[in-house]
């Protein structure tokens, strides 16, 4: 059994800053992309920036400059730093990891439960 567990999001002020946190637990034996998504009230769900193994980001272009990927391969763990953060931003966020799990060839897709960011004033 595999888990991602986020924590992080929260109600800020435009022009404000959070941290997600998405750690991964179970029977991983190799983690390979890990990324953060989001979904705002009837709209579709979007890639918000992903990392590789090796370090290689990738990110929206609505939140370059702004937000920045990071991984802690040792602790199964991936955070995303929000700064000046716009209304825009507004979604529930989710955290995604592409994962090998110990006895297996095969890599699967797992999702966190979501975490909410709302960015008012």
């Amino acid at each position: 059994q595999v888990q991602l567990v986020e924590s992080g999001g929260g109600l800020v002020q435009p022009g404000g800053s959070l941290r997600l946190s998405c750690a991964a637990s179970g029977s991983i034996f190799r983690i390979y992309s890990m990324g953060w998504y989001r979904q705002a009230p009837g709209k579709q769900r979007e890639l918000v920036a992903a990392i590789t193994n090796g370090g290689s980001t990738t990110y929206a272009d609505s939140v370059k400059g702004r937000f920045t990927i990071s991984r802690d391969n040792a602790k199964n763990t991936v955070y995303l730093q929000m700064n000046s953060l716009k209304p825009k931003d507004t979604a529930v966020h989710y955290c995604n990891a592409e994962i090998q799990k110990y006895g297996s060839s095969l890599t699967y897709d797992y999702w966190g439960q979501g975490t909410q960011v709302t960015v008012s004033s």
